[in-house]
């Protein structure tokens, strides 16, 4: 097959599938090229990095990429390095591992490498895919870490500044295996001018640039809006009393389903006409 033109970031919740169909896989690789595609597999989140990396590298090289490369970012200096910002510079995909986002982001942020990964995901010239750590980085703001199964509270959740990637969105990955509504509800009430994305295990958010939000593998994302929120006492109780918050609005989607990220609202397949979609408000 020729070369893709529909580069995007895929934004995925982790535990992706590795063995089988490997549709979210196999989706980032044709989006990367296909055959064509150079692949650059960062595995800076890993405490393993050469063995999740050189997992990846089978798997795209059994796809049949060009070429797939596993850049072993271990110290930030290495983020200067001309050899790998040639690569990054030239290559059609990036995927960014799994392991511990605060290792990504301190062994990535403010670098070289990393400012050129941002910069051509966000032009649409490559396909940038990041899973579980991967997925945390993607917004200016980031959950670092927290609990889970509880009220949300302050003390539910830990922040920290992410990769700057899809800037308004801030992003919680293995939601509903890991219970975490209600720390991406801690998370958002701090912040309500971003939207907040969970996104289960094997399953992925796929963003192509068009404000369109995509919901790709065999789970669901979670969207919380708190743009019209009416009411939160978070600025006035404890670290480990209960939130209060008004008026948040909630989307769940499954596979196959979409999200207008500038209206904020759900699509909904208009079956009268099978390639068009309407905007769920509208009905």
């Amino acid at each position: 097959m020729p070369q893709s033109l529909n580069t995007a970031i895929m934004v995925i919740g982790g535990a992706e599938d590795k063995l089988h169909g490997r549709d979210i896989l196999r989706d980032f690789f044709w989006r990367s090229g296909g055959s064509d595609a150079r692949i650059a597999i960062i595995p800076s989140a890993s405490r393993e990095p050469l063995v999740i990396g050189d997992r990846y590298h089978t798997i795209f090289i059994g796809m049949g990429a060009q070429e797939a490369k596993v850049l072993n970012i271990d110290d930030r200096a290495q983020g200067d390095l001309p050899e790998l910002q040639e690569y990054v510079s030239e290559c059609t995909g990036v995927f960014l591992t799994g392991g511990d986002q605060l290792r990504l982001c301190g062994l990535l942020a403010d670098t070289p490498v990393m400012d050129i990964v941002r910069s051509r995901a966000q032009a649409g010239q490559i396909t940038l895919a990041g899973t579980s750590a991967g997925a945390a980085v993607m917004g200016d703001h980031m959950i670092a870490g927290g609990g889970s199964g509880e009220s949300p509270n302050h003390s539910l959740v830990d922040m920290t500044l992410g990769l700057g990637i899809i800037p308004e969105v801030l992003v919680d990955q293995h939601f509903h295996n890991r219970n975490r509504m209600a720390r991406l509800m801690s998370a958002i009430v701090a912040h309500p001018t971003l939207l907040g994305i969970g996104i289960d295990e094997d399953t992925c958010a796929l963003f192509e640039g068009d404000g369109i939000l995509q919901v790709l593998g065999k789970g669901a994302v979670t969207i919380i809006d708190p743009g019209e929120m009416t009411y939160t006492n978070q600025a006035d109780i404890g670290k480990t009393d209960p939130l209060c918050m008004g008026n948040l609005r909630l989307h769940v989607l499954s596979a196959g389903c979409r999200f207008d990220l500038r209206q904020r609202t759900m699509l909904i397949r208009n079956y009268r006409q099978q390639s068009s979609w309407d905007h769920a408000a509208a009905d």
